[in-house]
């Protein structure tokens, strides 16, 4: 009887090389996609940054452009431009929305397409407007 229990607690527990191998491949791959999608996050959140201080501090569309503008230029911003922003009134006052889209090359032809947008009106976007 004891070496049936013996030859139980002989059996081999963990990972093998090979799985070791598998392991640290799909992590390196998360983290290389990591790497690539974060200066896009980034950049983003910076867009939005930017089109709600232009809010704040615009009663018209060219004094938000031109806030927009220098926002952008001081925090690195080049997915877009204020000629791409929607700029529309909404409830007496301006309302700025952006989208676009980033594509992320990783191997080959593969890639990756990520749609950001983004607003400050709460209904979603505004009509164009001046």
């Amino acid at each position: 009887m004891r070496n049936k229990h013996y030859k139980n607690s002989n059996k081999q527990r963990g990972l093998s090389l090979i799985g070791l191998m598998i392991l640290l491949a799909i992590a390196g791959f998360i983290g290389l996609l990591g790497l690539k999608v974060l200066p896009t996050f980034t950049e983003y959140r910076a867009i939005l940054n930017a089109i709600k201080e232009a809010k704040a501090n615009s009663t018209t569309v060219r004094d938000a452009q031109m806030s927009f503008d220098k926002n952008a230029s001081a925090s690195y911003i080049e997915s877009i431009s204020s000629k791409d922003l929607i700029i529309g009134r909404e409830d007496g006052g301006l309302e700025i929305s952006f989208a676009y889209d980033k594509k992320i090359p990783l191997f080959g032809p593969a890639s990756l397409l990520i749609e950001y947008a983004g607003t400050t009106a709460k209904a979603g976007t505004p009509s164009k407007a001046e």
